[in-house]
């Protein structure tokens, strides 16, 4: 079992900047890929980014690519996600996800069943 928490959300206006971060504890956090998610008021849980479980490759959906990074730190079971230049679209609770995965595949990345254990998610909302 792998358990994840969330934090680092919050409020901020449009341009600003969020860091959040999920720390896992559990079962070997190394060996996990991990993603993020989003899902917006009346909208679909979809994919932000991932990071491979040696952090030497990371994913982006189109909408925040240049925008926002994914890094991890192995040493504190955390990855992160940096968030710049937010927009009020970007508003939604953030979830982080840990998926039993060595793979690099893009494809497996991006979705939600690669993925094994769901934090509780992290409320982002950024005003206009």
């Amino acid at each position: 079992q792998v358990q994840l928490v969330e934090s680092g959300g919050g409020l901020v206006q449009a341009g600003g900047s969020l860091r959040l971060s999920c720390t896992a504890s559990g079962r070997t956090f190394s060996s996990y890929a991990m993603g993020w998610f989003r899902q917006a008021p009346e909208k679909e849980r979809e994919f932000v980014a991932a990071i491979t479980w040696s952090g030497g490759i990371t994913y982006y959906a189109n909408s925040v690519k240049g925008r926002f990074t994914t890094s991890r730190d192995n040493a504190k079971s955390t990855v992160y996600l940096q968030m710049n230049s937010l927009k009020p679209e970007d508003t939604a609770v953030y979830y982080c996800a840990a998926g039993d995965y060595r793979g690099t595949s893009y494809y497996a990345l991006i979705t939600f069943n690669t993925y094994n254990y769901w934090g509780q998610g992290t409320q982002v909302t950024v005003s206009s």
